[in-house]
């Protein structure tokens, strides 16, 4: 005859032990040794430190028949001993199973107010969903909350929450949970406003003393009157005769994004593949890449001749749906599948990358990037994209300090 299965944990008497009080080293240990003397078995364990006052739960086993009394009156007295607050609560087994369906939500403010917190959690629970777990991911440059939601699917989440999160002027992202965000991933950026602050076009017509005419092009492209091949080679015309040693003088002037150097120096610690796709120029891309360690770089080429710009671009050329095209390069290259990527970029010439990569980041974008997107970072701080793949800022921090 086999040997009598242990009780499952469903069957079983627990308690819910809970700690209350300011925060010292030894609480946790303390609790534990405590309780060991009843020869309890532990089955799950919270711990929770805000501004200083610590919330400890303990799920234990029930002690042997007849010592339940002692046991509560040795943590009571603990608990007063520390000046701390002890509560337990008799119950059956284990947590109740979480419902179907796991995400992650993370919600951005500048600052996160109370107002804007309820409504989002109001409609995770009007969507099934419920909150399991909250914490922060950063406290600067804005405040950074991930939500651990269950009982719903991701895509009819990240939909609802999408439009709350337009109304209420906050910036939310849902991505579905499981191993593969642990996975490498490969990030492809936009390089124009995206990347960098500028746009280099009009760093060049500045040296060629057209910048109004390059806007002309520009607002005629975006009123739809232009298609970007169209707008591209009217707007590079009008550099014809230009010293090329002016390419020197644009990489100079070209300024990084808030954060950049921040997102990219954590990407590449963590493993992953960081590439920039560009309606720009090679001659700025390629040193963007040598410079920030990019393992991918592509963008038009303007064409030199006898130490001149031409007025012409070469090799093919980068547009709305070459930038969706090279995202699906990269990740061939990088061996990285397509739902492990992640496209950010700031313009309607970036939608069809954002809507092929597994997560689209429209980035400062404009309204209907925004809407086409699947979630949208408005804070002028690359970095915080980092917050959306579950990084906190501690962990960045502490990772600079151990570099340096």
């Amino acid at each position: 005859m086999s040997a009598s299965q242990p009780p499952q944990p469903a069957d079983v008497p627990t308690l819910l032990v809970k700690i209350f009080g300011k925060d010292r080293p030894g609480i946790t240990a303390g609790l534990f040794d405590t309780l060991a003397a009843y020869s309890v078995d532990v089955v799950d364990i919270e711990q929770v430190v805000t501004r200083g006052r610590i919330v400890l739960c303990a799920l234990v086993t029930a002690p042997p028949a007849g010592l339940e009394g002692d046991l509560r009156s040795t943590v009571h007295s603990w608990a007063d001993s520390l000046r701390m607050q002890a509560e337990i609560i008799s119950g059956i087994g284990d947590n109740r199973p979480r419902g179907l369906g796991r995400s992650h939500v993370t919600v951005l403010g500048h600052p996160l107010t109370a107002e804007s917190t309820a409504a989002i959690a109001a409609r995770i629970t009007d969507t099934g969903g419920n909150i399991d777990r909250i914490f922060r991911l950063a406290k600067y440059p804005v405040t950074a909350v991930e939500f651990a939601v269950s009982g719903t699917e991701t895509e009819p989440l990240r939909t609802a929450l999408a439009l709350e999160a337009a109304r209420l002027g906050v910036d939310v992202a849902v991505v579905a949970a499981g191993l593969h965000r642990r996975a490498q991933r490969l990030i492809v950026m936009d390089v124009d406003s995206t990347l960098i602050q500028d746009e280099v076009i009009e760093l060049f017509a500045a040296h060629a003393g057209c910048e109004d005419k390059v806007a002309e092009v520009t607002a005629a492209a975006m009123a739809g009157e232009l298609d970007f091949e169209q707008s591209l080679h009217a707007r590079v015309q009008l550099l014809a005769g230009l010293d090329a040693s002016v390419v020197d003088k644009v990489r100079s002037e070209v300024r990084l994004t808030p954060g950049a150097r921040t997102l990219i120096r954590t990407l590449k610690r963590l493993g992953y593949q960081v590439g920039v796709v560009s309606g720009g120029f090679t001659q700025v891309t390629d040193d963007l890449k040598e410079r920030l360690g990019l393992d991918f770089a592509q963008a038009n080429t303007l064409e030199i001749v006898d130490g001149k710009l031409t007025g012409k671009v070469t090799g093919e050329i980068v547009d709305r749906a070459g930038k969706a095209r090279l995202l699906r390069r990269f990740a061939d290259e990088a061996g990285v599948p397509l739902e492990q990527t992640v496209a950010i970029g700031d313009g309607a010439n970036d939608l069809d990358m954002l809507n092929a990569a597994g997560l689209g980041v429209a980035f400062n974008a404009k309204p209907v990037v925004r809407e086409a997107a699947h979630t949208a970072v408005n804070v002028p701080f690359l970095d915080t994209v980092l917050y959306l793949l579950g990084v906190t800022r501690e962990e960045v921090e502490a990772a600079d300090t151990h570099t340096d």
